[in-house]
C-alpha cells in the first residue's frame, strides 16, 4: 500500500494505492492520526485502490466518526470492485461517495 498525502489549507486528500487489509490498515490509521489536526475536509482518493478488507473499512468508519465532529469526509474515484464491497457491507449508505 502507498499513501500520497495532499494538504491544502484545511483539506486533506489521501490517495491510496494497492490494498488496505489487516496488514496495511494500521499504517493508514497511523497516517490519519498524525494528519487530521486542523483538517475540516477529508478526501480519500481510491482511484488506485485494488482491495479493502474489513480492517480497512473499520479505519474508514473511525475516520468518518472523527470527521463528523469537525467537518466532512468523502471518498472519490472508486472502481467497481470497491463499490461492490461498500454496497454489500452497507457502507455505501454511510459514506459520501463521488
Amino acid at each position: 500500500m502507498e499513501i500520497n498525502k495532499i494538504l491544502e489549507e484545511n483539506k486533506l486528500t489521501l490517495a491510496v494505492k494497492g490494498r488496505v487489509d489487516s496488514v496495511s490498515a494500521p499504517e493508514l490509521e497511523a497516517v490519519l492520526e498524525e494528519s487530521l489536526e486542523g483538517v475540516e475536509e477529508l478526501v480519500f482518493d481510491f482511484s488506485e485502490l485494488e482491495y479493502i478488507s474489513s480492517a480497512g473499512l473499520r479505519v474508514l468508519l473511525t475516520s468518518y466518526k472523527k470527521m463528523a465532529e469537525k467537518g466532512t469526509m468523502k471518498i472519490i474515484n472508486i472502481n467497481d470492485v470497491i463499490r461492490e464491497i461498500f454496497e454489500v457491507t452497507g457502507f455505501a449508505d454511510i459514506f459520501t461517495i463521488e
